[in-house]
């Protein structure tokens, strides 16, 4: 039971980590390599917020995902624009400047377990005599949430579906009189705030470290390479396989939950190239 409640649990975390990055690749096929930094510089942010503005916490939370979402937009608007459709340069770019914003905080001294967030709720409940953080039951609540609203968002909303134009068929969707540039903005703005509403769901379950930066960036795009880049369905499916393959592994040792999000990647890319969803050429077809 244990390994099947905090499999859940830990496949709801992955895939609300791993969302954001696929929706950007989903619209604008822009591997954003800066998901990580945003990841933790929320964290910071709403640390900040509540510690040296001495905010009410769910003040600050928003206020934090605001600002990732103008960050998100920011970054699109001033370094991708300039490369976009150069696949090195944008991997490139992002990756550049999330390891900057890292390694600056690191510098600054935000290292060891000074930095922590409150949990939404204290305390716990026994579920088939398996004790579970009320935390942990929340990422699960906010990752229904999340998939529930994109979903709706796509399908019922203008701009949404514009997106789903936009990831479906960009130069149908630009003759249609879409702009490639503002649905990028909009997909940046959005993949970052998903990232930072990852980051306050689960910072609160440990501290807030640079090195989580690194982690969330490996675990999302080996959640989408299994996936399929771009895919949603394909995200939430894979996040679900590592979720539990990594749960399985953590009761053999501690350290093989990574090894296993690497060992993902490398088989999906020898078995099945474009992942379990994805649209890529397989290597028969390219050969």
């Amino acid at each position: 039971m244990d390994i099947l409640i905090y499999g859940i649990i830990n496949s709801f975390s992955l895939a609300l980590m791993a969302i954001g990055f696929t929706l950007v690749y989903g619209i604008s096929r822009l591997p954003n390599f800066a998901h990580g930094a945003l990841y933790v510089i929320t964290g910071f942010a709403v640390w900040w917020l509540l510690n040296k503005l001495h905010l009410n916490y769910f003040v600050a939370i928003p206020l934090a995902l605001v600002l990732m979402g103008l960050v998100g937009a920011a970054i699109y608007r001033f370094v991708l624009i300039r490369v976009r459709g150069m696949a090195t340069s944008e991997i490139i770019a992002t990756y550049a400047l999330g390891l900057a914003v890292l390694e600056f905080l690191r510098w600054r001294g935000f290292r060891g377990m000074t930095y922590t967030l409150p949990v939404f709720i204290e305390g716990s409940v026994t579920i088939a005599g398996i004790p579970v953080d009320l935390q942990r039951i929340i990422v699960i609540g906010i990752g229904i949430i999340v998939v529930s609203f994109m979903w709706t968002f796509t399908h019922f909303n203008r701009i949404g579906l514009a997106l789903r134009g936009m990831a479906q068929d960009e130069h149908a969707a630009m003759m249609l009189g879409i702009d490639s540039d503002w649905m990028a903005v909009i997909a940046m703005a959005m993949g970052s705030i998903l990232a930072g509403l990852s980051a306050v769901a689960l910072l609160p379950l440990g501290n807030i470290v640079v090195e989580a930066g690194y982690n969330v960036l490996i675990l999302s795009i080996a959640v989408c390479i299994v996936g399929g880049l771009g895919s949603w369905v394909g995200a939430i499916l894979a996040a679900f396989i590592i979720g539990f393959l990594q749960i399985i592994a953590a009761h053999i040792q501690s350290h093989f939950q990574m090894v296993v999000a690497l060992l993902a990647i490398i088989i999906t890319l020898i078995l099945r190239p474009s992942g379990l969803f994805g649209r890529q050429k397989e290597l028969e077809e390219r050969v």
